[in-house]
């Protein structure tokens, strides 16, 4: 009897932890990735206390595309927290799956736009602007902002994870050969 007790819990303990786990990295109401990141829809924005138009308002979102982090979900409202570490809930129809990041330097300086991974510079972008995310690789994002986009390295931005990866299709490779030998002529011309 006691055999089989011993039994019993090591198949619970080993067959059903596994899955408690793994239900804890899902959202329970989209099934969608808990963290993930998503952007303010509205230029009107309103964080509650709670999950409800009842709870009182903690911050204004005026920033329309703002990136914020979604950690949790419940019925149709969100509870996120944003490149400040603010944290509450706003309701779903102000959010958008577009990815967006914001740039955070820490000693507030201009962050170079590069033409590939190790290119040439095409420009510059200040601490505080909203980027629109178009893909990710280890240490490196491709981003547009307005009329022009390049890549950045992935530290400074806030709206992606550190090893995240995202959007980047099979021919990239090729893509990357073809800049990094224009850019190597370039240099060689000059």
């Amino acid at each position: 009897m006691k055999v089989n007790m011993i039994k019993a819990i090591i198949f619970l303990i080993v067959f059903h932890i596994p899955y408690v786990s793994l239900a804890n990295e899902y959202g329970s109401v989209t099934g969608l990735e808990i963290p993930r990141y998503v952007s303010i829809k509205s230029d009107n924005a309103n964080v509650r206390v709670g999950p409800s138009k009842n709870y009182p308002i903690l911050i204004k979102y005026i920033r329309p595309n703002l990136p914020v982090k979604v950690i949790e979900e419940y019925q149709d409202w969100r509870k996120i927290i944003d490149y400040e570490n603010h944290s509450g809930w706003i309701h779903r129809p102000l959010l958008k799956g577009e990815r967006n990041g914001i740039i955070i330097s820490k000693n507030k300086k201009n962050i170079k736009v590069l033409n590939t991974q190790s290119g040439i510079e095409i420009g510059e972008i200040s601490n505080g602007e909203i980027i629109r995310l178009l893909k990710c690789k280890i240490n490196w994002c491709l981003i547009k902002k307005e009329n022009y986009k390049g890549w950045i390295k992935k530290k400074f931005i806030w709206g992606v994870e550190e090893g995240e990866v995202f959007n980047v299709g099979y021919f990239q490779i090729f893509y990357d050969l073809y800049f990094r030998s224009i850019n190597y002529f370039k240099k060689f011309l000059n």
